[in-house]
């Protein structure tokens, strides 16, 4: 029984370390620049990006217009529900804020982060971008960041100071699900 309680406090141990982990994120430099920014897909509400995704879009917008970035490339495939893909919806929202179109670059294939990541990787050296910044939800960025050096991508991040994410009662659920993506991310390697 008390191997039981050893494995038990262990494991508890090793979650809460890997909570905090991810609650601290990754170092940001405020004023790094790179490439591109890489905007992690996130929900469309039938044509238009949920207020989630927008948050993210407006982010990278604010990078590129304070010339931090040279591109945007918008990641995400279309729901069956949905009308556009998630990388169109954000292409078509960032052009509505004023970001021309010679500026964005979308892949309309992946559904997870690790894919995002994948086709992104795949995007970027066919327009000469060699870095990027990731942007995402702060809780998001330490395992796309994880997930962005063992893709071989040079890579930092920028969080989204608009999250959508401010409360406990919102931040706890999206901290536990990236406890259990990291996870499965190391185990299973997606």
């Amino acid at each position: 029984m008390k191997w039981v309680l050893a494995a038990l406090s262990l494991l508890t141990v090793w979650i809460c370390g890997v909570a905090v982990w991810i609650a601290t994120g990754p170092s940001e430099d405020p004023k790094g620049t790179a490439d591109a920014a890489i905007v992690l897909g996130a929900a469309v509400d039938f044509d238009k990006p949920s207020p989630v995704f927008a948050a993210r879009i407006d982010h990278a917008i604010t990078l590129y217009h304070s010339g931090r970035v040279s591109k945007l490339v918008f990641t995400g495939a279309r729901s069956p529900e949905d009308a556009k893909s998630e990388a169109l919806a954000a292409k078509d929202y960032s052009q509505g804020a004023g970001v021309p179109a010679s500026a964005i670059l979308i892949e309309e294939i992946s559904r997870t982060t690790h894919q995002n990541l994948i086709e992104a990787t795949r995007v970027l050296p066919k327009h000469q971008l060699d870095s990027a910044l990731i942007v995402s939800d702060p809780l998001h960025l330490q395992r796309a960041l994880w997930m962005a050096d063992g893709l071989g991508l040079d890579a930092s991040t920028s969080a989204t100071p608009s999250t959508r994410y401010q409360s406990w009662s919102t931040k706890g659920p999206f901290l536990m699900r990236e406890v259990y993506f990291i996870h499965h991310h190391w185990i299973f390697g997606e």
